[in-house]
Parts: C-alpha cells; sequence; structure tokens
C-alpha cells in the first residue's frame, strides 16, 4: 500500500536526511584524505599540475 498525504511528507523528509547524511559522511572522508598529505606532498602534486597546464598551453592544447 502505497504513503498518503502526511506520509508522503515523511517519506521525502527521511529520504533528505538519509543524503544529507550520506553527503556528511562523503565530506567527512574526503576532508580525512586530504588532510592526510604532507605539505611537500601537496606542493609537489601542485608543481606537477601546473607544469602540466603550462606544457598543454605551449603546444597550443587548450
Amino acid at each position: 500500500m502505497a504513503p498518503r498525504g502526511r506520509q508522503w511528507l515523511k517519506v521525502v523528509g527521511a529520504a533528505g536526511m538519509a543524503g544529507v547524511a550520506a553527503t556528511g559522511i562523503l565530506a567527512a572522508r574526503s576532508e580525512r584524505r586530504r588532510r592526510a598529505y604532507e605539505p611537500d606532498e601537496i606542493r609537489e602534486r601542485l608543481h606537477e599540475r601546473y607544469a602540466r597546464v603550462q606544457s598543454r598551453r605551449e603546444s597550443g592544447g587548450d
């Protein structure tokens, strides 16, 4: 039997709460991974990205 009236609001609200919780969990996991890098590792990655972008620009690969 399908939910009626206010029951739909409860179903939608519960789904919304589950979505918010899942998003928070993913954000926390991402933040933990980001914080696990050492400053030198971050600096090295940024230099690598910059070098790739520069080489694409010089080769005309925009």
